[in-house]
């Protein structure tokens, strides 16, 4: 079983979700968006199997700064564009399970995913 978690270290949920596959014996991979980055591709993938108004994380501080024209007019290509700009407001962890995307963190939720 292949299991990447893409996030940010320092997120608290992202912080949740590693204790919980930790606690399970669970071996992943962890892509640090700050470290190793993202690119239009990766985005677009997680948009095309999440939904992009799932991907974007609209209660976070980065996406309560933008100007309300820019977050009226977000759209599947723009929002792709942000989210490759700004990589903290991609909702965290996005979790790729053998090649199945699962959005957020909840301790149900990852038991169901690895039953």
């Amino acid at each position: 079983m292949t299991i990447t978690m893409y996030g940010i270290p320092n997120c608290d949920t992202i912080k949740k979700a590693k204790k919980w596959l930790e606690a399970e014996g669970i071996d992943y991979q962890f892509h640090d968006y700050r470290k190793q980055g993202v690119d239009p591709a990766m985005v677009t993938t997680f948009c095309d199997a999440l939904g992009w108004e799932n991907v974007v994380n609209k209660r976070g501080t980065t996406y309560r700064q933008l100007p309300q024209e820019q977050k009226d007019s977000l759209d599947a290509t723009s929002a792709i564009d942000l989210l490759v700009a700004h990589p903290a407001m991609i909702k965290r962890p996005i979790l790729l399970v053998d090649g199945q995307y699962h959005l957020g963190f909840k301790a149900d939720q990852y038991a169901s995913v690895f039953s």
